[in-house]
């Protein structure tokens, strides 16, 4: 199966990306591009475990109820949540109705508001662990990787749940410490170029 296939503005995309039609605008705009808000990380870490054992369209196409349900991602909010906003959301048809994987999200947001104290942001911890050029192969070749092992040992470590190496790893594809767009992609350039022009937020000394 060829690594890149024609879009339908006949530009050539990782071949996943026009595998269904939420997929163009989130390859093109979002995946792999370098995120530092805070608030974006979270929401990306915590749709990625709600991911686990489903497709990332069920999630996409949920996104925006996601949002809603999550007070947009703000972890400052969602840390207060308490099992009455639990069974809120259990009921709620417009998202994964999963009671491990939304507890997860609120006792993650706690242990996101550790991370900020402790590191001064999410963004400064969580791209301590971008990975080095020779730790990767070809795109899109690994599921996970020794990074992304790190990284997800020691967020359980600090108490996160649903953070396995596997989602660890897409969590980085997605969020610009790993460029995994394929070669001959239009976007992987682009990636590139954003990626030359951005400064991984320091780290505390």
């Amino acid at each position: 199966m060829t690594n890149v296939l024609p879009g339908p503005d006949g530009h050539l995309r990782c071949a996943w990306a026009v595998s269904a039609p939420e997929f163009p605008a989130y390859h093109d705009t979002e995946w792999g591009f370098p995120v530092v808000e805070d608030r974006r990380l979270f929401e990306k870490v915590s749709l990625e475990g709600f991911q686990s054992g489903l497709s990332w369209r069920t999630i996409l196409v949920k996104r925006p109820a996601f949002r809603a349900a999550f007070a947009d991602f703000d972890f400052h909010v969602v840390a207060g949540y308490d099992e009455q906003d639990v069974a809120r959301l259990l009921g709620d048809a417009g998202i994964v109705r999963h009671r491990g994987k939304i507890e997860a999200v609120v006792n993650n947001a706690t242990r996101a508001l550790d991370l900020v104290e402790e590191r001064g942001s999410l963004a400064a911890y969580f791209w301590s662990f971008e990975p080095p050029l020779d730790e990767l192969g070809e795109p899109q070749s690994l599921t996970t990787s020794p990074s992304a092992v790190a990284m997800s040992k020691d967020l359980k470590k600090r108490g996160w749940r649903f953070v396995g190496p596997t989602t660890a790893f897409a969590f980085m594809q997605a969020m610009g410490l790993v460029n995994d767009h394929v070669q001959g992609c239009v976007t992987r350039a682009e990636v590139a170029r954003a990626r030359a022009r951005f400064t991984p937020p320091a780290q505390p000394s």
